[in-house]
């Protein structure tokens, strides 16, 4: 098994599934998500960004198989990104070792990097909550409800907090706050998109981008992205009341040729002399090289 444990968070790796437990100063949106656990089949790729005191090690998930990145289209800085896990310099080592775990784990399951049908993770757990800027907003898994705050507008204070059902919402869209420019969270409904600015829109909040808590607007809005027809169809999943969709199939056994290449003896022996010397120059603990050194010796 890799492991690599860092003041941001913790990444495991079995063979099978990548888990990450965010550390305990992490960011709001990876306290809100909690636990993850990112089987193979999800991943399209993983990475480890150099930098000169030290990197990051950042995995990249196949399109529309993590429901936060779908409601974040992009937009979530590194700092938030459950994806991202900076790496002190003295567990480069550990994190470039990881990255081969991972990736050879990939070639021998020949994970196609492509988009996939339906979402392969859970989402955040319910109820949830998350926003800031003028309200809260937050969601049980049949209703949202948007309360504001004493600095929203007297236009959303006087009507007082808003809820409706999931079944009336047709799409939901979160823009974090950029610079001088206000973000969102907004929600289109039945009677169709409204023309109001979101400060004026009592069918959203506007984020003003003064605290981080602000982006767990986020998690609100892939909650409530899970539950929408248009998104299930999107996904090539049915739309409500219709047959669940068929199991992604399995992938087919990795050639011999590649599973040769990837347990070539000699590539492993190489492997191993890496190992020592990065324990020899106290990058890796002795626990960390003994997991590291019978995960190779299995190979062998």
């Amino acid at each position: 098994m890799a492991e690599i444990i860092q003041r941001d968070g913790t990444w495991t790796f079995d063979g099978e599934t990548v888990r990450i437990v965010p550390g305990g100063k992490a960011h709001p949106v990876r306290q809100g998500l909690g636990e993850l656990a990112i089987p193979v089949q999800a991943l399209a790729g993983i990475s480890f960004e150099s930098e000169r005191r030290g990197g990051r090690l950042r995995l990249r998930l196949r399109g529309g198989a993590c429901p936060v990145l779908l409601a974040a289209e992009g937009r979530l800085k590194d700092g938030a990104d459950p994806y991202v896990l900076t790496v002190e310099k003295d567990r480069t080592g550990v994190a470039e070792y990881f990255v081969d775990e991972v990736r050879n784990a990939l070639l021998i399951e020949q994970v196609p990097e492509g988009p996939v049908d339906r979402f392969l993770l859970p989402g955040p757990s319910l109820p949830v909550s998350g926003g800031g800027g003028d309200g809260t907003a937050s969601f049980d898994g049949e209703t949202v409800r948007l309360t504001w705050n004493w600095k929203a507008e007297e236009s959303k204070t006087a009507g007082g907090a808003v809820s409706f059902p999931v079944s009336v919402v047709r799409g939901v869209r979160w823009l974090p706050s950029l610079g001088l420019e206000n973000g969102y969270l907004r929600f289109e409904l039945d009677r169709g998109p409204s023309t109001a600015p979101p400060k004026f829109d009592p069918y959203s909040l506007d984020l003003w981008g003064m605290s981080k808590k602000e982006n767990t607007a986020v998690l609100v809005a892939a909650a409530v992205l899970m539950r929408l027809p248009d998104t299930r169809k999107s996904l090539g999943a049915p739309a409500e009341g219709a047959a669940a969709p068929a199991a992604l199939p399995s992938p087919s056994p990795a050639p011999a040729a590649a599973t040769a290449d990837a347990d070539d003896h000699d590539a492993l022996l190489r492997r191993l002399r890496e190992l020592g010397e990065l324990h020899r120059a106290g990058v890796l603990t002795d626990e960390e090289f003994g997991a590291a050194k019978q995960a190779v010796l299995k190979r062998l």
